[in-house]
C-alpha cells in the first residue's frame, strides 16, 4: 500500500512547480512539528500500543500529505489532523476485535448466556408475589395492580375510585410492609435441608 501511494505522489509530484512543492512540505513540517507530540499521546491513550500508536499518526501524516498533493485545502491543520487519526483508530479498533473474536472460535470458545441472574430475578419476583398474598387485603389489592398488572396510578385511582394521592399512599405503606415481610422470609431457615 505504501508502494502505492508512494508512486501516485510521485506521478503528481512531477506535475507540480517546485514552488508549489516546497510550500506544501513546510506546511505538513510545519504540522509535524506542532502536532506529532500530541497526536501521539491521543492515539496511546485510546490504542494502549506505542508502536500500534506511532504507526498511526505516521500513517496519518501521509493521508494528509496525500490530501495537500491531490489540491486538497485545509483550513484548520489540527482538527483535520484529529479528524484522520479518530477515523484510524476506529479502523484499528475494528481490525482487532474482528481477528481476536476470529482466534477465540477457532480455539473452541463458544460463547454462551449466564442466565443465573435472570433466574434469581424471576425467583426473587416469584417470592415476591407469594409475600402480596400475605399482605393486608387492603394493601393487596393496589401492589397487585401496580407490581402485577404494571398499571399507572391514574388507572389504580379509577378503578378503586379514589385519588391518585391516597393509591400512591397505599403503595407506599404497602411497599414497606412487603419489605419487611421479604426481610422476615430471607432471615428464617427454609424448611427442608
Amino acid at each position: 500500500m505504501i508502494i502505492k501511494l508512494s508512486l501516485s505522489f510521485n506521478v503528481i509530484l512531477i506535475n507540480m512547480t517546485q514552488e508549489q512543492k516546497t510550500k506544501q512540505q513546510a506546511i505538513l513540517t510545519s504540522a509535524h512539528f506542532d502536532y506529532h507530540k500530541s497526536l501521539n499521546s491521543y492515539a496511546f491513550f485510546k490504542i494502549h500500543n506505542q508502536a500500534t500508536s506511532e504507526d498511526l499518526v505516521q500513517n496519518t501524516f501521509l493521508k494528509t500529505w496525500a490530501y495537500i498533493v491531490k489540491g486538497g485545502q485545509i483550513e484548520t491543520m489540527k482538527a483535520f489532523l484529529y479528524h484522520i487519526l479518530n477515523n484510524l483508530i476506529i479502523d484499528e479498533y475494528r481490525k482487532h476485535k474482528a481477528s481476536s473474536l476470529d482466534d477465540l472460535l477457532e480455539k473452541g470458545f463458544e460463547p454462551g448466556t449466564d442466565t443465573s441472574k435472570q433466574l434469581m430475578d424471576y425467583l426473587d419476583g416469584k417470592s415476591a408475589s407469594l409475600l402480596i398474598n400475605r399482605l393486608p387485603v387492603k394493601f393487596q389489592k393496589v401492589m397487585q395492580m401496580r407490581y402485577i398488572q404494571d398499571l399507572s396510578l391514574e388507572e389504580m385511582s379509577i378503578k378503586n375510585k379514589q385519588s391518585k394521592n391516597t393509591v400512591a399512599v397505599q403503595l407506599h405503606r404497602g411497599l414497606e410492609k412487603l419489605k419487611l415481610l421479604y426481610i422476615q422470609a430471607q432471615s428464617t431457615p427454609p424448611l427442608y435441608q
